[in-house]
């Protein structure tokens, strides 16, 4: 009746769990805005829907796919990389899977021993230490501060190297801060990684096209640094496509290979059909895409704005994604007179249930002291949803 220990050694993922309770009350009437989950609010493309309805006409991709994804759409993802982001990627080093999720999963279950041990960059996406630990590796949190951005040093990455540490996995933009990294603090980071035979980087990409600082550094393009790294990606967010679950990882061909195998064994194959979308996706037209990166800009001001006018919430600019990452930790130790505000979690349950709006705690990606905040939503949610909060911190005292 016992669940086993890698089980019961992970959590559920808090993004998800509070995307559940928002609809649980939106359920029963109530008027939720839900700023929790990171999945854009925009429809897909016309031509990538178009090329999925085509391939389902076609009656040509009813059969299973092969294990790391078609053909055409490994060579076409590999193109992408030579041409947009400097690193050599043939079709042998790509592997599809059912979102970037999963591709990371493959991964960490392919390069990882019990007592292992990965680097994490924090705050981090909440899976990465969920992920770390359903293979029995430990993580290793570096935590970035808010005057740095949130970003970590090359010096504290070198500080947390022990002799059992096998990997280092960051994303750049950043979920849940929005950080970017720059190419100099990759490359400085690059030079220590450099220095430890057999350490490798899982660099986390699915928010490429969401950068508004004008340089998407992969580190895999730096010198030296392609047989060390593991490119994730996706087309989830840059294309609209969450529900279409295509991930990918661009790898050194033995990482691209141990990933096919374990893939070969959990689930096989993306989907024919969402395959053939996200062929459309990449060799398509890149307007929609820009577009929504256009609004995302606007709301980021939107929300920025509107963030600095509550007392006590302090928050840094971020520089791509669609999130917010604020110290809320000021409100803690208060009161609205029936409940008193401990942490992250405290505060976002009390602001389901008393302003209707939904966050993700802080805690889930490594800060406490902070709540994600979802700006893939429109303006006149966003603007509803922090009146309603700077109103209900109002409350407490």
């Amino acid at each position: 009746m016992l669940l086993s220990n890698r089980i019961n050694a992970i959590e559920e993922s808090a993004t998800l769990a509070m995307a559940a309770k928002a609809r649980e009350f939106k359920n029963k009437g109530v008027d939720v805005i839900s700023l929790s989950l990171g999945e854009p609010d925009f429809k897909t493309p016309q031509h990538i829907c178009d090329a999925a309805k085509k391939a389902i006409d076609d009656g040509k991709y009813f059969a299973y796919p092969p294990v790391p994804g078609y053909q055409d759409l490994r060579e076409a993802i590999a193109a992408k990389y030579q041409k947009e982001n400097g690193v050599p990627y043939k079709a042998e080093n790509i592997v599809v899977s059912n979102g970037a999720k999963q591709s990371i999963a493959n991964v960490m279950l392919a390069i990882l021993n019990p007592g292992d041990e990965v680097i994490i960059f924090s705050p981090f996406w909440v899976s990465y230490d969920a992920l770390v630990r359903l293979t029995e590796a430990k993580p290793v949190l570096v935590k970035g501060t808010m005057e740095n951005d949130f970003k970590v040093t090359a010096t504290q990455v070198e500080q947390a190297i022990t002799s059992k540490t096998k990997a280092i996995i960051f994303s750049s933009p950043c979920n849940p801060t929005g950080s970017v990294f720059s190419r100099k603090e990759l490359e400085a980071i690059s030079a220590v990684v450099l220095k430890h035979p057999g350490l490798l980087v899982i660099a986390d990409e699915i928010y490429e096209h969401i950068n508004f600082t004008g340089d998407q550094t992969s580190m895999a393009s730096l010198p030296g640094m392609f047989e060390r790294t593991i490119t994730v990606n996706g087309f989830a967010k840059g294309f609209a496509m969450t529900g279409w679950r295509v991930g990918y990882i661009a790898a050194p061909k033995w990482i691209a290979d141990g990933s096919n195998k374990v893939q070969g064994q959990i689930t096989s194959a993306n989907c024919s059909i969402s395959q053939r979308g996200a062929l459309a996706a990449i060799t398509g037209d890149l307007t929609p895409t820009k577009k929504m990166v256009e609004e995302y800009r606007k709301r980021r001001e939107l929300v920025y704005h509107l963030l600095k006018e509550i007392p006590g919430v302090k928050a840094n600019y971020p520089q791509g994604a669609f999130y917010f990452f604020p110290d809320v930790s000021s409100y803690f130790g208060k009161s609205d007179g029936t409940t008193i505000l401990k942490n992250s979690d405290d505060l976002c349950l009390w602001m389901l249930e008393k302003g209707h709006v939904s966050l993700v705690p802080g805690g889930a990606f490594g800060d406490d002291r902070c709540v994600r905040l979802s700006y893939a939503a429109s303006e006149k949610d966003l603007t509803e949803a922090l009146r309603r909060m700077k109103e209900i911190l109002a409350t407490l005292k």
